[in-house]
């Protein structure tokens, strides 16, 4: 076998002491990012524009797939609904996935970027909708067609398969399901590993990081109807009034985390919404909420949920209420990172990025539907990729003014070392993983 071109060494693999064949030398890796950083900026820029909202992917998804067929990977469209599959076979050797997600959030971009998104659409349910890349997914595209380059430009430096996944829907944590519904782990390859990254608000740009074990959480969204007897709002007692039991069911809530679970186990329940009535002198029928519930723990998620009936349940009882409407949907399990596998990529990034650039990340009650492919039987490891510029993060300090979150209409990355740090810190790991059965 002829040398790799990015330089090979032998290493002692962290699974099981076989050997594996590394890659010593980084140096060309980061020129080749260097040279082509600038292009991927430029292309990122066309994404963050033209963002489409959950299971209406179909432009970007056509984007990425012509993106990858230009470098030689066999492409898939229309797989979970607007899914893309890429395959880039190069030998005998390991399966290796990476996913980006595809769609974007209905917020009104207020960043003033000279690229800002000004696209207004429908949503899912046919209501008129803004549309913005407020969560970073316009950046994780970007990364996954500057590894589909990177891979096809250097196939001297790994064997195996490499997929190239376009998840769409990850934003009502739908995509992933659908993809493997949709036949992903049968009609294509199925991985030995899947990586992902996730830009991260706090992290300075040239960050990454990691966690091993829960990173994510369980997320299960709530509809709950109370429904009641409307009437004149001077005359409450000819009436069953649904904002009043929502009132109760609200207080309740809490103590399903406060009372009723173990303040070792983290539990949230946020009611984020409630619309009911119509008029100042009007008791309605009915009073709407929308709850998100998170948790870690199955048996927690499920207290939770069960709870969230009982309570709502006895709300309209108090009030001698029809039963309430409870529906349970865009629903994803916690993700939980490989033990083994963030072990095996931490020394890789604290090579290719320095230590000092590489930080442990605290758990999060934030849910992401990446944690299915880990269900699938896939050891998976999403990491951080911090995507502030470190003058802007201290700006900002100095100012006393907070940073915009993900899903903020504020939000927004700087792209050209986040984008180069994502390309860095996956290509190593990436190398890493395809060296496992190189040459044989």
């Amino acid at each position: 076998m002829r040398q790799a071109v990015l330089g090979v060494a032998l290493v002692a693999s962290l699974w099981g002491g076989r050997a594996t064949v590394g890659f010593g030398d980084d140096k060309q890796t980061t020129a080749w990012v260097g040279r082509e950083v600038d292009a991927l900026v430029a292309l990122y820029k066309e994404f963050h524009a033209a963002p489409e909202l959950s299971f209406m992917e179909q432009k970007t998804a056509a984007k990425l797939a012509g993106e990858l067929k230009k470098v030689g990977v066999e492409v898939t469209t229309g797989v979970g609904k607007t899914g893309v599959v890429g395959v880039l076979k190069n030998g005998a050797g390991p399966t290796v996935m990476i996913r980006s997600d595809l769609d974007a959030l209905p917020v009104l971009e207020a960043t003033g970027l000279p690229y800002a998104s000004k696209v207004m659409t429908k949503d899912r349910f046919g209501v008129d909708a803004p549309a913005m890349h407020a969560c970073g997914h316009d950046i994780h595209i970007t990364c996954l067609i500057g590894m589909a380059r990177f891979l096809s430009a250097n196939k001297d430096a790994w064997r195996g398969t490499v997929i190239f996944l376009g998840q769409p829907a990850e934003e009502i944590v739908s995509g992933a399901e659908a993809m493997l519904k949709d036949g992903l782990f049968t009609r294509f390859p199925k991985p030995d590993f899947a990586m992902a990254l996730h830009v991260d608000q706090e992290l300075a740009a040239g960050k990454v990081g990691h966690r091993a074990g829960y990173a994510l959480a369980n997320t299960d969204a709530v509809d709950v109807v109370m429904k009641g007897r409307g009437g004149h709002g001077s005359a409450p007692n000819k009436t069953i009034d649904p904002i009043m039991q929502a009132a109760h069911f609200i207080v309740d809530l809490q103590t399903l985390v406060s009372r009723e679970n173990s303040p070792l186990d983290p539990a949230v329940i946020t009611v984020g919404s409630i619309h009911g009535g119509t008029k100042h002198n009007i008791i309605g029928d009915s009073c709407r909420m929308q709850l998100t519930v998170r948790s870690y723990k199955p048996e927690v998620r499920q207290r939770l949920l069960d709870g969230i009936v009982r309570k709502a349940k006895a709300a309209a009882a108090s009030a001698n209420a029809p039963e309430p409407t409870i529906e349970l949907s865009d629903t994803t399990p916690a993700m939980r990172n490989d033990e083994r596998l963030v072990d095996r990529m931490v020394p890789v990034f604290h090579r290719v990025l320095g230590k000092d650039n590489v930080e442990p990340a605290e758990p999060s009650m934030g849910g992401e539907d990446f944690s299915r492919y880990g269900l699938a039987g896939v050891p998976i490891f999403m990491f951080k990729l911090g995507s502030v510029a470190p003058q802007r993060l201290e700006s900002m300090s100095k100012a006393g003014k907070p940073l915009p979150t993900l899903h903020s209409a504020l939000y927004y990355p700087d792209p050209e070392p986040t984008i180069r740090t994502g390309l860095i810190a996956m290509s190593a790991a990436v190398l890493e993983l395809m060296a496992l059965n190189a040459g044989k």
